[in-house]
C-alpha cells in the first residue's frame, strides 16, 4: 500500500520538476528582452541628444477656439457664435504654423476650404431649422484632415509610394465623402508610411513625421500624420484606417482618442486599392480626436444610417453595472515586456473604475494573447490583395532580390519595412489548422469575460513612442493593438495624460462585437477622471 500510495505523486513531482526548467527560461529571456530594450533606449537617447532640457517645442497656441472639440465648434458655428470663415481661418493658420516642426500635412486645400467655409456660413445664415441642420449635417462648418492613401478628390494618392507620385484621387472613398456630407470641410491629406506598412510615418516622397510631444520621437503608423496634426490643433479631427492598429498606435504616441468600431460596419472603398468589396476584412475606418465626446457623432458618420441601429451609440451606459477585467502584461515573447508605465495606467484605470462599478473589477489571464503577432500574422494571409503587387503600383510585381542590389548601393526607390515585408512573405507561413484554432480559442475565452456587459482594460503597447528608427528593433510591438482586429472587436484607445517625460500614456478599452458604446462610455469616464488630451504646447492665456 505504502509503494501504491508514492504512485500518484511521482507524475506530479516530475510534471512540477519538468516546469522549472521551462519557467526559468522564460525568465532569462525575459531578462535578456529587459536589457536590450534598455540598451536601445540608451542608444537612441544618445544618438538624439534627448536630454529634456533644450527640446523643441511647438509654438504657442494663440485661440482657444482651437482646443475646443469638433462638437462644440459646430454648435458655436451652427448658433451663429463664430463663422466657419473664422474657425477655418484659425485651423488654417495653426497648420502652416506646426506643419514645418512635424510634416504631418502633405497638400493641403486651404482656398477650397475657405470657400466652402463661405458657403455653409451663408447657409446658416439663410436657415430657419437650425435643430434640422444639427440632424443631417452635424459637422457643418468643422476643418477636419484625412489621410492621404484614402482617397479625397483631386487630392494627392500616392500611398507614399515614388511610382504614384503626383497621382491624384479622381473621387472621395466613401468614408471622407460622408464626413463632407455631414458639413465638415476638409483642410487637407497627411502622411503616412509607404502603403500603410509600418509603425512609423516615413516614406521616399513626403519623408518622415515628427512627434509634436517630442521630436525626436515616432508618431506610429499609418495614420501617423492625421495624430499630429489632430494633437497640435492643425485639424479639428480625422480619419484613420485601422487594420493592424494603425489608428489607435497614433492616437496612443499623440495622445488623442482612436476608435476602431466593430469590424464590417466601415466601407473600405478609396483606402489605397480597396474597392469596398472586399470579404471578411480585419480593416476599418477609425474616428480619431482630441476629445471623447467626438467619437459617437463622428461613428455614426462614418458607418452610415444602414448600420447605426446595429450599436446602442444612443444608448445610456450605466457604468455600476459594467464588468470590468483587466490584463497588464499580455506575454507575447516576440514583444517588449510592458513597462512600468504603462502597468501602472493600467492598474491606475482599474482603481479608479473599481470605485465607479458595483462589480469588483477582475485581472484575467488568458494564454491566447502570447501569441498575438503570429495570429495577426495568419490573419493578414486572408486578406485580399498581394503586396508584392501592390508595391509596383498593381503594374509590376517587385521581388526582394531583384531589388537587393538596389537596397545595398542605397538607390532602391521603396523603404525598408516593405522590404522586409516582402522577406516576411518568403517565411514559412504560420500553420493554419494552429492559428485557425487559437483564434478560436482566444476569442471564445475572451467572450465569456466581457459578455454583453464588460469591458477588458488592456495595454496600448509595451511603452511611449520610441525614437525615430528605433522600432526597426522592435518590429512586433504593434502587436497588443494588432490582435483586436484578428479578433474583430471595437476597441476605443484612451489617452491619460502624460508620463515624467511628457509623452502621452494610454490604454485600450475593448467590448464585446457590437458592444463599442461600452468602450466609448468608459472612455469619457476616463477622460473625466484624468484629463484626457494634453496639449503638446502651451495655450496662450487671456
Amino acid at each position: 500500500m505504502k509503494r501504491k500510495s508514492l504512485g500518484p505523486r511521482s507524475p506530479r513531482r516530475n510534471k512540477a520538476s519538468s516546469q522549472r526548467p521551462c519557467n526559468f527560461f522564460f525568465k532569462v529571456m525575459a531578462l535578456i528582452r529587459f536589457l536590450f530594450d534598455k540598451s536601445i533606449d540608451l542608444v537612441f537617447k544618445l544618438i538624439y541628444c534627448d536630454f529634456g532640457s533644450d527640446q523643441k517645442r511647438l509654438p504657442q497656441i494663440k485661440d482657444k477656439l482651437l482646443t475646443e472639440s469638433a462638437s462644440s465648434l459646430a454648435s458655436k458655428i451652427r448658433n451663429r457664435k463664430v463663422t466657419s470663415e473664422q474657425v477655418v481661418k484659425m485651423f488654417i493658420e495653426r497648420a502652416k504654423e506646426v506643419n514645418p516642426f512635424i510634416n504631418g500635412l502633405v497638400q493641403d486645400r486651404f482656398e477650397e476650404a475657405l470657400e466652402e467655409a463661405r458657403s455653409v456660413d451663408k447657409l446658416i445664415s439663410e436657415s430657419t431649422d437650425l435643430e434640422a441642420l444639427k440632424i443631417s449635417k452635424p459637422f457643418l462648418g468643422v476643418p477636419f484632415t484625412s489621410k492621404e492613401s484614402t482617397a479625397a478628390k483631386d487630392c494627392n494618392f500616392s500611398f507614399g509610394l515614388v511610382s504614384r507620385k503626383g497621382c491624384k484621387a479622381r473621387e472621395d472613398a466613401d468614408i471622407v465623402k460622408r464626413t463632407k456630407d455631414s458639413g465638415a470641410i476638409l483642410l487637407g491629406v497627411t502622411n503616412v508610411p509607404e502603403l500603410n506598412l509600418w509603425s512609423e510615418t516615413r516614406n521616399n516622397v513626403y519623408g518622415q513625421t515628427n512627434n509634436p510631444y517630442n521630436f525626436s520621437r515616432t508618431v506610429g503608423g499609418s495614420s501617423g500624420g492625421e495624430s499630429s496634426m489632430i494633437t497640435s490643433c492643425g485639424s479639428a479631427f480625422g480619419l484613420g484606417t485601422d487594420i493592424g492598429g494603425s489608428s489607435r498606435m497614433p492616437a496612443f504616441y499623440c495622445g488623442i482618442f482612436g476608435h476602431k468600431p466593430t469590424s464590417g460596419l466601415t466601407s473600405s472603398r478609396g483606402m489605397t486599392f480597396r474597392k469596398g468589396t472586399e470579404k471578411n476584412s480585419m480593416v476599418s475606418a477609425g474616428t480619431m480626436t482630441k476629445f471623447a465626446e467626438d467619437i459617437t457623432p463622428l461613428l455614426k458618420v462614418l458607418i452610415g444610417p444602414e448600420n447605426i441601429p446595429k450599436l446602442q451609440l444612443d444608448t445610456e451606459v450605466d457604468l455600476s453595472k459594467v464588468n470590468v477585467v483587466f490584463v497588464d502584461e499580455p506575454g507575447d515573447m516576440r514583444v517588449s515586456p510592458v513597462s512600468n508605465a504603462l502597468k501602472t495606467a493600467v492598474r491606475k484605470v482599474v482603481n479608479h473604475l473599481s470605485t465607479v462599478t458595483d462589480i469588483e473589477p477582475r485581472k484575467i489571464s488568458i494564454p491566447g494573447f502570447r501569441n498575438s503577432y503570429s495570429l495577426w500574422r495568419h490573419a493578414m494571409t486572408k486578406e485580399e490583395g498581394n503586396f508584392a503587387f501592390d508595391l509596383g503600383n498593381r503594374e509590376r510585381t517587385i521581388s526582394l532580390w531583384s531589388e537587393l542590389p538596389f537596397l545595398l548601393t542605397g538607390s532602391t526607390q521603396f523603404t525598408l519595412p516593405s522590404l522586409m515585408r516582402l522577406w516576411d512573405m518568403k517565411m514559412p507561413k504560420t500553420d493554419k489548422k494552429w492559428a485557425e484554432r487559437e483564434t478560436s480559442k482566444l476569442l471564445k475565452q475572451l467572450l465569456e469575460e466581457l459578455d454583453t456587459n464588460g469591458v477588458l482594460i488592456f495595454p496600448s503597447c509595451p511603452d511611449t513612442a520610441p525614437y525615430h528608427y528605433a522600432t526597426f528593433f522592435r518590429p512586433y510591438n504593434f502587436s497588443y493593438w494588432a490582435i483586436f482586429n484578428v479578433l474583430n472587436l471595437p476597441v476605443t484607445q484612451c489617452p491619460l495624460g502624460l508620463d515624467k517625460t511628457g509623452l502621452p500614456i494610454g490604454v485600450q478599452i475593448v467590448a464585446a462585437p457590437f458592444n463599442d458604446h461600452l468602450c466609448i462610455a468608459v472612455a469619457q469616464e476616463l477622460e473625466r477622471a484624468f484629463g484626457g488630451w494634453v496639449s503638446p504646447s502651451s495655450v496662450f492665456q487671456f
